[in-house]
């Protein structure tokens, strides 16, 4: 670590994390690749936690960017009409919503997803004229205090200082173990009027948990709760913040389940290039918001309006790109099958949103270590942050996913052999 690293420890809050994993100066980032001031490259197995699906630096979106820059687009322009918004609303329409049948209007709420599932929150109240809202054990949805309340993490939980109200917490799909269907709990107790639930607003829910754990819902405990919603006058909320823009494979994590959102929160890779947006999607019927109502300074950033039209157009217009990010996904099974077999281990999620369930924090921990000692960015997740989670850029080119692969086998054989003498003694 060099002395310009000093700022950060005299000057910046001890509230930051991830640079505490990784105590190196980054300059420089291209696609799956992250170089240091001292020229060494890492290969990011983290993607700004599913920020950049689309890799660091993509070349069209740079292009376009700095091309609006230099002919002095707006910049910040609240709500108003630009052509940076204008041109994103079309090609949201006619590449991602009309082509799947999909008819919502898209509230740009503000920077980050927190904003986003505040504003779903809010709005699902607003329709239902109800304030209690369902939620799910592991689920993770921001800290903003409305999202917080609906998360299930307690340590960021209990960062918040004051109560956290209004959310009614039921089991994730395999919550209770395989044999289980929690859904029918959820169901039960509503219908019970004696079952001590409130009448919910909504269901919020992410079909596969990120942070929680990767956690991934089936479809047909998915269309139960949507079912669910209905039959209690309920909108069903999807989070789909971390899970969409194709990491799962669809551009939306839930397009094979054959289910219908009131409501669809996105941000983190929305822009394409890792900057901040955030947006809710809402049926038009649920669009009863009065000017203003919601609002916030940071809603119009044209910079991300420019550079998201450019991924839609670029991975979207057909379902190449969708296939090569499922023939990845089907790699990396592969392969984290093969890296967890002897142990035992289970894996996590779907698509290329994968983890490996190691048991406890401090082997994953150990593990994430020693390939960041090796080149390669990975971090964890979960409640006891037991699994280890891949997060690499959708774009990565395979050579260089099977080489950090490589890096997350070797790690796990050496975190075990220096477990294995230790258990035997």
């Amino acid at each position: 670590m060099t002395s310009r690293l000093t700022a950060f420890d005299t000057v910046e809050s001890e509230v930051r994390s991830y640079c505490r994993a990784f105590p190196v100066l980054f300059e420089r980032a291209t696609n799956a690749t992250l170089t240091t001031e001292d020229g060494r490259d890492y290969t990011d197995f983290l993607a700004g936690c599913s920020s950049l699906n689309y890799g660091h630096n993509d070349p069209d979106m740079k292009a376009a960017l700095v091309d609006y820059i230099t002919s002095d687009g707006v910049t910040h322009g609240l709500d108003m009409h630009t052509d940076a918004k204008r041109a994103f609303l079309e090609a949201f329409r006619d590449i991602i919503l009309k082509p799947r049948g999909m008819d919502y209007r898209l509230q740009f709420t503000g920077p980050t997803g927190a904003n986003a599932v505040e504003a779903a929150l809010k709005l699902a109240r607003k329709v239902t004229g109800r304030t209690n809202v369902i939620a799910f054990t592991n689920g993770f949805h921001g800290v903003t205090a409305g999202a917080l309340a609906a998360t299930g993490n307690g340590y960021h939980r209990g960062g918040n200082g004051a109560p956290l109200n209004g959310v009614t917490r039921l089991p994730f799909d395999g919550y209770l173990g395989p044999d289980v269907d929690t859904s029918e709990i959820l169901d039960k107790m509503l219908s019970d009027p004696s079952g001590g639930i409130d009448a919910p607003a909504a269901i919020l829910v992410e079909p596969v948990q990120g942070e929680g754990g990767l956690n991934a819902a089936s479809a047909a405990w998915m269309r139960k709760i949507e079912r669910i919603a209905r039959d209690h006058g309920a909108l069903l909320i999807v989070d789909d913040i971390q899970a969409g823009c194709g990491r799962t494979g669809t551009f939306f994590s839930f397009e094979e389940f054959g289910i219908e959102p009131d409501i669809i929160t996105m941000a983190k890779s929305l822009s394409g290039m890792g900057l901040p947006f955030a947006m809710t999607l809402l049926k038009p019927e649920h669009d009863i918001w009065q000017p203003a109502e919601h609002n916030g300074t940071f809603r119009g950033n044209n910079h991300a309006f420019v550079t998201a039209r450019v991924a839609l157009e670029k991975f979207w217009q057909d379902e190449s790109f969708a296939q090569s990010v499922r023939q990845k996904g089907d790699l990396l099974q592969s392969r984290l099958t093969a890296i967890a077999e002897p142990y035992g281990w289970g894996l996590r999620g779907r698509g290329m949103f994968r983890g490996i369930d190691v048991e406890t924090g401090e082997r994953a921990s150990a593990i994430c270590k020693h390939c960041f000692e090796n080149g390669l960015i990975i971090e964890t997740s979960g409640a006891h942050d037991e699994v280890v989670k891949i997060l690499a850029p959708l774009t990565i080119p395979t050579a260089q996913f099977e080489a950090g692969l490589n890096i997350l086998a070797e790690a796990v054989q050496t975190v075990m052999g220096r477990e294995m003498p230790a258990a035997a003694e």
